[in-house]
């Protein structure tokens, strides 16, 4: 993500969903973001992916009527861009900062922290 924009509140919501379907036509990205949200409307839906589109955060298939959207880039590949951002300016470049305020924050599960401790001891 380094040459692209990083992605709004919105366009990350839109990464989720697209990243749950796999390319998906807006209508059906617009009942996905329902589920969750009711109140989203479809021409806001279209509206975010179409400038998603624009700012190169998504590739378009146009091949067909309803066009198929589906990120550029892969989930890893964004999620490791946003959290090395996140780590610089909120956690003065410290990874350790941030995974101890997760832990001490009530953000991780038991069996999150059980799954966490597993990969630590496979790295002893």
């Amino acid at each position: 993500m380094s040459t692209l924009p990083k992605p709004t509140a919105a366009e990350l919501e839109m990464l989720r969903l697209l990243y749950a379907l796999g390319p998906a036509t807006a209508r059906q990205v617009h009942e996905a973001a329902q589920e969750t949200r009711p109140d989203t409307s479809y021409a806001n839906v279209l509206r975010v992916l179409q400038v998603m589109h624009t700012k190169g955060l998504l590739k378009r298939d146009e091949s067909q009527r309803a066009h198929i959207y589906a990120p550029v880039q892969e989930q890893d590949s964004v999620q490791t861009s946003l959290l090395k951002d996140l780590i610089q300016k909120a956690f003065a470049g410290s990874g350790k900062a941030l995974v101890l305020a997760a832990l001490r924050g009530g953000h991780v599960s038991k069996k999150e922290r059980e799954e966490i401790q597993a990969l630590l001891d496979q790295e002893k």
